[in-house]
């Protein structure tokens, strides 16, 4: 049996927490797409700390491995930054697309989120989330995260690289995020963790009964 959930949506609107929710319900395979892209653009820091060049990144994701996605430093700011920005490389969403595909066609049911899953990636799913909150609630959430783990920054320099990454991600020509005409939004901003990830779990289980 093949079915396979598309899950989109920005920076800390919790889409994340809930992918793997569901595909725990679910027994689901469970793919972060984002990861490849924190791959790539940890490679490009390596290689050059201000610029970045299509062919160089496009190399640099050929070489990704399953490795490269097991870095606990995917998750810095830094490494987000970078992931935005080879993001709006044509050269590199070629390569990982392929990956993408493959992986949600596998047998047994798939999750997969990113930005582009519902639109571009596979936009036949069965089921499709779009997973928003206010650029506030997501940089109050991503800052109580980053001095959690004992980085220190402002909460308006957070704001101000919430904005920055949504512009790229919604302005970039190639596979901008938008939510796929037949996705179910859910707006995180007022909701706890329990209400949004029950809410995610309800509208898959509607499908997949009658899947």
């Amino acid at each position: 049996m093949k079915f396979t959930v598309a899950i989109d949506g920005p920076a800390a609107a919790g889409k994340g927490t809930i992918s793997k929710a569901i595909a725990a319900n679910f027994k689901f395979a469970h793919l972060d797409t984002g990861l490849l892209y924190r791959g790539v653009g940890k490679k490009a820091l390596a290689y050059s700390r201000t610029s970045f060049y299509p062919e160089i990144s496009e190399q640099l994701a050929l070489e990704l491995t399953p490795e490269d996605l097991l870095s606990d430093d995917l998750r810095t700011d830094e490494v987000a930054q970078a992931a935005s920005k080879v993001a709006i490389i044509p050269e590199v969403r070629d390569v990982l697309f392929d990956f993408q595909r493959n992986f949600a066609n596998q047998e047994g049911g798939t999750v997969l989120d990113g930005r582009d899953i519902g639109t571009i990636i596979c936009p036949n799913a069965d089921v499709k989330l779009f997973i928003t909150a206010s650029a506030e609630v997501r940089a109050l959430r991503r800052f109580k995260e980053l001095t959690k783990n004992g980085h220190k920054v402002s909460l308006q320099d957070v704001l101000n690289d919430v904005l920055g990454r949504d512009a790229r991600d919604r302005e970039r020509t190639v596979s901008p995020l938008i939510a796929a005409e037949d996705a179910i939004i859910i707006d995180t901003s007022h909701l706890s963790i329990e209400l949004a990830i029950s809410t995610a779990i309800e509208a898959v289980t509607v499908k997949f009964k009658v899947k």
